[in-house]
């Protein structure tokens, strides 16, 4: 009867195991025979297998000039958006959360539409309000006196910039209510007994607001830098990686490993190399994961 049983569980879990074998394994597995074969445009057909020179390639070869500067473009634009998104998140999260603050309701709905917004439309909105002769950012500096052009999309420091600024902007509200969420979820009870110990409105942030809500708050830190070292939208909408580099075909400044992947195999047709690329990629965001969530107790059980 169990046997019967079980052969039933399996027959129901079938479906979804096939299609998340078609989809996500058979996918992987591909890419990672890709990476260990010379398969590129030049051998469609006679391809074989190389080994590790592909990875040898992108470490210490020609292809390492390339790896290099994007990858630490990559971490860094990661970083500073996940960062930069949590943090003003958190202040306007504290802020909406005040009691005395009546129209916390209609602020909260107004900070939310950047969240919102189809990410397509905001994405080409501010690519338009970053056009370096008529977009609307710097009309807004001539008005208060800063009669020059910043060249969002043509300097490669403030291309960059712009990016991580529209970044945040993006991400900003989901961590906003996620912030706000933990906040509401802390019982009044720890502030009261910290209070009646002479505690004061600093040290019962330090000491409770800021360690709960960010235990509350690390899954979501974690994915959403996962979600911005792979951010290939945002990059090539607005600046199609651009500014071009004069020693690198592949990338340019403000190119990310995932929208490089995408010129290896579109533009140049490097199947070999953006193959090598996808899989360290995996790799680099894994390890990445993986530590957060050991740092943070995500694999402690709960009593």
């Amino acid at each position: 009867m169990r046997k019967k049983k079980n052969a039933l569980g399996y027959t129901y879990l079938a479906p979804a195991l096939i299609s998340i074998l078609l989809v996500t394994c058979l996918p992987i597995i591909y890419t990672v025979i890709l990476s260990f074969t010379n398969y590129n445009m030049y051998h469609l057909t006679d391809y074989t297998f190389v080994g590790l020179e592909n990875y040898l390639t992108v470490f210490s070869g020609s292809i390492k000039n390339v790896f290099f500067p994007v990858l630490g473009w990559t971490i860094c634009f990661a970083l500073l958006s996940t960062a930069g998104s949590y943090v003003m998140g958190l202040i306007l999260a504290i802020l909406l959360n005040n009691p005395h603050m009546k129209e916390s309701k209609i602020y909260r709905a107004v900070l939310i539409v950047p969240w919102a917004l189809p990410s397509t439309i905001a994405i080409l909105a501010w690519q338009g309000l970053l056009n370096e002769q008529y977009g609307g950012i710097n009309n807004l500096l001539h008005t208060i006196g800063i009669a020059w052009n910043v060249p969002w999309l043509t300097n490669p420091f403030w291309a960059r910039a712009g990016l991580i600024i529209v970044n945040v902007w993006l991400g900003f509200p989901y961590m906003m209510n996620v912030c706000l969420g933990g906040l509401q979820a802390i019982s009044g009870e720890y502030y009261e007994a910290a209070k009646m110990d002479g505690a004061s409105k600093f040290q019962c942030f330090k000491s409770i607001t800021l360690p709960m809500v960010t235990k509350l708050s690390i899954p979501l830190v974690i994915s959403s830098f996962a979600a911005n070292f792979n951010n290939f939208g945002n990059i090539y909408m607005i600046t199609q990686g651009g500014p071009a580099r004069v020693d690198n075909q592949f990338a340019g400044y403000t190119d990310i490993l995932a929208s490089t992947t995408y010129k290896m195999t579109t533009w140049s047709n490097r199947y070999e190399l953006s193959a090598t690329f996808s899989v360290l990629i995996f790799i680099i965001v894994g390890t990445f994961t993986l530590i957060n969530m050991r740092l943070s107790g995500s694999f402690k059980e709960v009593d």
